[in-house]
């Protein structure tokens, strides 16, 4: 049902769920916060971040089982050169506005795109989640082994894969490194895939546009050479997402547990 409701409205009613949920939830309210302070910003600078995760969440059924909203794009003419290389591509964006539609967007608009999750821990869950985001050119890899090697094959065969980076990695798929001055374990998964298979990396934000207008989907060039050890490459990648947090701190998911220890999950 909610999947077809204009965005608008979808919009008003997470605004409302963002706030609902920050108010009556302390600790969400401290990690919200703290993780802010952590990265320079008062409340008051990224206020707006409360309602947006809100939207994150009211959104959900239309991307997943509606039609698409309208899409602007910033910077598609890179996506142009690195697939006129033949190469296959790895998007990097973190949970920063809209992440779910730049994979979608670039399906609807490129072709096939490969997107890393990490599967819902209840089974009735599970299978709704894998069942709404397997759509047309747009497939699913889990965070296990079994998902990385499905991730290799796509660039291998010129494809794009598409990855958060500020998520919180299985044990013995990431290193410790800064973001925002505090040692957060992040995963080494990006360098490992650029390295393997010598794909393009590109830096991707899923803008949501005020008033329901929409999503405008920004890309940008990764600035300098990967490093080749885990570690430094980690520490890379931080700053990059720092980076582009920076230019929309209203729009970040202040409220995810980015400091949290790793779970050992890694499937054989």
């Amino acid at each position: 049902m909610l999947s077809g409701w204009p965005l608008p409205l979808l919009h008003i009613m997470g605004a409302v769920l963002g706030w609902a949920a920050f108010l009556g939830s302390p600790t969400y309210r401290r990690r919200f916060l703290a993780n802010a302070a952590q990265a320079g910003y008062r409340f008051a600078s990224v206020r707006r971040a409360v309602a947006e995760a809100g939207k994150l969440v009211a959104e959900a059924p239309r991307l997943w089982f509606g039609s698409m909203p309208r899409i602007h794009w910033e910077g598609a003419e890179l996506i142009d050169a690195a697939r006129a290389t033949g190469r296959g591509i790895v998007f990097l964006t973190p949970h920063l506005g809209c992440f779910e539609i730049t994979a979608q967007a670039y399906a609807v608009r490129y072709g096939r795109i490969t997107v890393l999750y990490r599967p819902a821990r209840k089974a009735w869950l599970r299978e709704l989640v894998d069942t709404a985001r397997e759509r047309t050119n747009l497939a699913a890899a889990p965070t296990t082994l079994a998902g990385v090697r499905q991730m290799l094959r796509a660039l291998r065969a010129g494809e794009a894969v598409g990855l958060l980076p500020d998520q919180v990695p299985p044990q013995g798929l990431g290193a410790w490194a800064p973001f925002f001055g505090k040692e957060a374990y992040t995963m080494t998964l990006p360098a490992r895939l650029v390295q393997q298979t010598g794909a393009v990396l590109l830096l991707a934000v899923g803008e949501r546009l005020p008033h329901g207008q929409g999503y405008c989907v920004r890309l940008m060039p990764w600035e300098g050479a990967l490093d080749s050890a885990p570690a430094p490459a980690a520490a890379q990648v931080n700053a990059q997402m720092e980076r582009l947090v920076g230019g929309w701190p209203a729009q970040y998911l202040w409220g995810y547990a980015r400091y949290k220890q790793p779970r050992v999950e890694m499937a054989p």
